[in-house]
């Protein structure tokens, strides 16, 4: 069913608390403001003292201290080159952050061949408010003076590689379907930069080693699924065709020899939605939802939610709910609307989702009991 905003509570909206439709009858949620004051936070993280990193793209990594209401700036961030799509985007914690303290972070660096910047992933540990043994641990190049599909996304799986994106950088026709060339890839290395030796192309000449699948246009949510250990991603389409794929050892992804979208134009750039040799997507959207941050719900707080996928919508300033059976999507509907633009969707360590906007703020969503 379609999930709408409760038309008795709808005066409430512009209220610290707003109530929404639940998936289950007789069951509303809350949404509560617990980080604001931040305006494009497209990356963030809970500490196991409960408050959060954030990052915001104009390059500034925040430690927001969730009890006192209170953003601390992080010091000792690379140079970052903030411009279009570019920035600072994802972070991610170690899966032994409590023993190691790594956390990791995705940017836009203008270090390297090439004028412009392109998509690296650095580790590093925080002291003090400040980051320090910082290690870059992939770094595509060339660089591009393009302004977009920068991906940055970063998961881990089960056994600690470290998956990541990097969108096409809006040179479709180049990138995505050639492995000699970073961008339009999603890629799988070990936590300190090393290939691992089964990724499928360590032994392809000339080919990006660290590769893991390919023909992606720009990937923007990741995550492992929990039930089977699987890496899923949703990319943006270009008008329609937004995707959600599960991320397969060498695979190809398709774009752009296929996909379900069209130029912004409304023009064709291929006849074909699928072709041999190539994966179609478990899910597509068209029209596009412009897709950013997805979250598989486990947590006991929403047990009417479990077992489902969450997915933030930039475009429609919602987040939509997508019914699973094993790998298939049933289909989506609305959760939340009304969110100003969703930047990322995620259940955190205390079991709650939180939901960043670009109307700077970061909200907790509550279930009503």
């Amino acid at each position: 069913m379609t999930l709408k905003l409760n038309k008795k509570l709808a005066t409430l909206v512009a209220a610290a608390t707003v109530s929404f439709a639940s998936y289950a009858a007789d069951t509303d949620y809350q949404y509560e403001t617990v980080i604001s004051g931040i305006a494009i936070p497209w990356g963030m993280v809970q500490l196991p003292d409960s408050n959060f990193l954030v990052t915001d793209r104009d390059g500034t990594l925040y430690f927001a201290d969730v009890e006192n209401k209170q953003n601390h700036r992080i010091q000792g961030l690379p140079e970052i080159t903030a411009r279009g799509q570019g920035g600072l985007l994802d972070i991610e914690l170690h899966p032994l952050y409590s023993k190691n303290g790594w956390l990791y972070i995705s940017y836009a660096s203008p270090e390297g061949k090439g004028s412009g910047d392109n998509t690296t992933i650095m580790r590093a540990k925080l002291k003090e408010r400040q980051l320090v043994e910082k290690q870059v641990v992939y770094k595509a190049s060339p660089n591009s003076d393009r302004k977009h599909h920068y991906g940055g996304r970063l998961e881990f799986d089960r056994q600690g590689f470290l998956y990541f994106s990097i969108g096409d950088r809006g040179d479709r026709d180049t990138n995505p379907q050639n492995i000699s060339l970073d961008g339009g890839k999603v890629y799988r290395i070990h936590d300190d930069g090393r290939i691992p030796a089964d990724n499928p192309f360590v032994k392809t000449a000339d080919a990006k080693t660290a590769i893991y699948s390919y023909g992606h246009r720009n990937p923007q949510g990741m995550e492992m699924n929990p039930a089977t250990g699987e890496i899923w991603t949703h990319e943006h389409g270009p008008k329609g065709g937004d995707e959600i794929n599960i991320v397969a050892k060498g695979k190809n992804f398709g774009w752009p020899v296929i996909s379900y979208g069209v130029n912004y134009s409304g023009s064709k750039f291929t006849d074909l939605t699928e072709k041999s040799g190539m994966e179609q997507p478990i899910k597509y959207w068209v029209p596009s939802i412009a897709p950013s941050g997805m979250t598989f719900v486990t947590s006991d707080k929403y047990p009417e939610l479990q077992g489902q996928l969450l997915v933030g919508s930039l475009k429609f300033g919602n987040v939509e709910l997508c019914k699973l059976d094993g790998n298939k999507v049933l289909g989506c509907d609305v959760l939340f609307e009304g969110l100003s633009r969703v930047r990322n969707v995620k259940q955190m360590a205390d079991g709650y989702i939180y939901i960043a906007t670009e109307a700077d703020k970061i909200v907790r969503v509550i279930p009503k009991s």
